[in-house]
C-alpha cells in the first residue's frame, strides 16, 4: 500500500520580510511617479519616449520584485520519501531537497538551543511559526550534512513517524 500525503505550508511574512516589501513598493512608485514626471516635462523631446519606456518597466519591475516576497512551501512524502519545494508567487517551483526518512539520523521537535556544525546545511522550509517546527538530521548526497526546520501537519508527521529508522521511531 503507498503512503501518500501533501501539504501545502505558506511561509508566514517576519518583520523584515515587510519591511522589504514597503520598500520595493515604495520605492517603486516613487520610481515610477518620478520617471513619469520627467516625461511629461521633457514632452515631445526623444529623451520622454525613452523616460514613459523606463516608468514602464520600473512600474513592471516593482510589481515583479513585489510578488517575490510571497512564498510557500510543499512537502510531499511518498513511499517513505520526503520532497520539499519552495513556491514563489504561485508561480515559480524550485527543489529544495529531497530525503529519504529512513535515513534521518535525527528527527524530533525543533529548539533553538539544538547544536549545529559548521558543515551541516541549514534548509529551512516553515512556516516562521517555532511552536509548529520540527527538524530532520540527514546525509545528502549534494549537500552533505543537511538539517530541514519544517512544519509537518498531523498526517505528514504520522507518515514520517512510520517511515523512520526504528532507533528514532522509539524516542519520538
Amino acid at each position: 500500500m503507498d503512503n501518500f500525503s501533501e501539504q501545502l505550508v505558506k511561509r508566514e511574512p517576519t518583520s523584515s520580510d515587510s519591511m522589504k516589501k514597503i520598500l520595493i513598493y515604495g520605492g517603486g512608485i516613487v520610481l515610477t511617479i518620478v520617471l513619469i514626471a520627467a516625461a511629461l516635462l521633457l514632452l515631445g523631446t526623444m529623451w520622454s519616449m525613452l523616460l514613459m519606456i523606463l516608468a514602464v518597466g520600473a512600474g513592471y519591475g516593482t510589481y515583479f520584485m513585489g510578488q517575490g516576497t510571497y512564498i510557500e512551501y510543499e512537502y510531499t512524502f511518498t513511499n517513505g520519501e520526503l520532497d520539499i519545494d519552495k513556491i514563489v508567487a504561485k508561480k515559480k517551483r524550485h527543489n529544495l531537497v529531497t530525503a529519504e526518512v529512513r535515513k534521518f539520523t535525527a528527527f524530533g521537535k525543533y529548539d533553538d538551543n539544538l547544536p549545529e556544525t559548521d558543515d551541516m546545511t541549514i534548509v529551512v522550509s516553515s512556516d516562521n511559526i517555532a511552536s509548529h517546527e520540527y527538524y530532520a538530521d540527514f546525509e545528502h548526497s549534494e549537500y552533505g550534512k543537511v538539517r530541514l526546520i519544517f512544519s509537518p501537519n498531523e498526517a505528514m508527521l504520522e507518515n514520517i513517524k512510520r517511515a523512520l529508522p526504528r532507533n528514532l521511531r522509539i524516542s519520538v
